[in-house]
């Protein structure tokens, strides 16, 4: 008996959301001149449909809009940050350590050339 009722109440709940549903669709369209529908309901059915369509637009806008920006925000995070420099840049130097800077450097070119004019003196050495 319970149960008979448990599906009474269910089958009634249907049918009650079914009807509903039913009566808050809008009629279809019709041409004026057809027989029970009057020129200001038709008239107010295109109204009703354009806004839904304006309506639809503005969603989809604000949906492609949405998906642009998450799309940039997960670009970005992507993104590898810029290098930093590991050695900051030198401060500028006076001329003196310009110019002892410059003889340094002088100094170890001709270490380096001399070292190399010695082992291609010794390479160039006649077999015996």
């Amino acid at each position: 008996m319970f149960k008979a009722m448990k599906t009474l109440l269910l089958a009634s709940t249907v049918l009650a959301l079914s009807v509903s549903s039913a009566g808050a669709q809008v009629r279809p369209w019709a041409p004026i001149g057809t027989p029970g529908v009057s020129g200001l309901e038709t008239q107010r059915y295109a109204i009703e449909r354009q806004r839904q369509q304006a309506e639809a637009a503005e969603a989809l806008a604000r949906q492609q809009q949405l998906q642009t920006r998450l799309t940039l925000m997960e670009l970005q995070a992507r993104r590898t940050p810029s290098p930093t420099p590991d050695n900051p840049v030198p401060a500028l130097r006076s001329p003196e350590q310009e110019r002892a800077a410059r003889e340094a450097a002088t100094a170890r070119r001709q270490a380096i050339t001399q070292g190399v004019g010695q082992i291609d003196s010794w390479l160039d050495r006649q077999p015996h």
